[in-house]
């Protein structure tokens, strides 16, 4: 008997997709732990390290727009796994490196290996998914930049105690290389996929998901490059409110990715286990905001409200509640620094299903270009704040750095709220 029950493999999808996301952050992120180790043993100054954490970003943020001509063309089998081994290759190279110019120069390849990784996440959940579920899917997976932090920054504390720092990018290398060929061997698109039932593809196609998302412009092999769809992209009002946005979202989470676990370090006299520890704690709030965002959006959705409301409000919020972080700068209480961390880095997480309002507005036959200007206009905030941080608090006062934070995020809220618009999506 046919089984018109469908399948949940989407799921499966889902959390590979999740694991690829928390290595990938943790490739990100793990500078900053090491970050004050490697300044003291090699002798680099503030801005050095700044001009260090924000290599990442000058080739991320930079290439984000070629790179999503790339994700339109190449399947996401073969991507994620070149990807994925790629930059835990640089990572691993990372724990032999000695000196400013490696690091720099390591850091810019992990950048550019990281390229297509959300545009193609995107891509994967735009295929797989009805768009009631888009944005608990798009939540679920953004969780994974926030999880593996949390969870996982009190182990490299304690693996570079035991082997060092090297030892730490050397071990985050190799479980990356691994995850990379696993990818290879078990994703497959939606059509293609042997555990996929039909009652699936027609479940996901009638709820709004484009199937075809990952293959269309792949199994063409004849798209070349439009300009039109660069015009389009840099010449609509609501796509540019959304770019603001994002870079006031990504601007507070690269603070916590690069310079936090150093402000608490050097700023705030704590002792290095016990940061690692308490930098745990905003990260598991961020967690939780993300999984809160994407759940309050699509309740929305549910309760009939328009998709314009459901996926704009909750960013709106979390971007006004991240604008908290300043308060850190009028208490000497660690454990009211910590919680003034913790509601920010929550509201950044609440913020975080920006990916859905580029489901929503992206032509469908330019999603990949639109994700990567996306990701393009909001990672310059990868480049621009290490670098202004590290200046800002070279003469010993981190207090104008988080009011400079505050600010950006501040903007971004008012970029949603007055620039956007109605959510619908753009023709070509």
């Amino acid at each position: 008997m046919r089984n018109n029950k469908p399948t949940k493999v989407r799921f499966f999808i889902l959390f590979m997709v999740f694991i690829s996301v928390v290595i990938n952050y943790m490739d990100r992120s793990n500078l900053s732990i090491a970050g004050p180790h490697i300044a003291k043993e090699l002798g680099l100054s503030t801005i050095q390290m700044g001009y260090i954490y924000s290599a990442f970003g000058w080739t991320y943020a930079l290439l984000q727009i070629p790179g999503g001509f790339i994700v339109d063309k190449v399947l996401p089998r073969m991507l994620y796994s070149i990807m994925l081994i790629g930059w835990s290759a640089m990572t691993l190279l990372m724990g032999v490196a000695q000196g400013f110019n490696a690091l720099f120069g390591l850091r810019l390849a992990i950048g550019v290996f990281e390229v297509p990784a959300f545009p193609t996440n995107n891509k994967i959940v735009t295929a797989w998914f009805p768009e009631h579920e888009k944005g608990k899917a798009i939540a679920c997976y953004t969780s994974g930049q926030f999880v593996g932090v949390a969870f996982l920054t009190p182990i490299l504390v304690a693996i570079q105690t035991w082997l060092g720092w090297q030892g730490m990018f050397i071990l985050m290398g190799v479980i990356g290389v691994i995850w990379g060929i696993i990818w290879y061997a078990l994703y497959r698109q939606p059509t293609e996929h042997k555990s996929v039932n039909q009652a699936e593809i027609d479940y996901i196609k009638q709820g709004g998901g484009v199937i075809s998302a990952t293959t269309d412009n792949a199994e063409s092999g004849k798209q070349k490059i439009e300009w039109s769809q660069i015009k389009m992209a840099f010449s609509r009002r609501k796509l540019w409110g959304i770019y603001i946005g994002q870079f006031a979202s990504t601007s507070m989470l690269w603070f916590f990715l690069t310079w936090f676990p150093t402000y608490l370090v050097q700023y705030r006299g704590l002792d290095f286990i016990k940061v690692g520890f308490l930098t745990s704690i905003p990260f598991l709030a961020a967690f939780i905001g993300v999984l809160l965002g994407g759940t309050f959006s699509d309740w929305l959705i549910k309760r009939g409200h328009s998709i314009t409301l459901a996926r704009k409000l909750p960013v709106i919020l979390g971007l006004l509640l991240s604008t908290s972080i300043v308060g850190a700068n009028f208490t000497d209480n660690t454990t009211l620094v910590v919680l003034f961390m913790t509601i920010a880095f929550f509201g950044n997480g609440f913020s975080s299903i920006t990916w859905t309002l580029v489901s929503a507005i992206a032509p469908v036959k330019a999603i990949g270009i639109t994700g990567g200007t996306f990701n393009f206009m909001g990672n310059l905030s990868s480049i621009f704040i290490p670098i202004v941080i590290g200046y800002l608090v070279s003469g010993g006062n981190f207090a104008p750095a988080l009011i400079f934070v505050s600010i950006i995020a501040l903007i971004g809220a008012l970029s949603y709220i007055f620039i956007v618009g109605k959510v619908e999506r753009v023709s070509l």
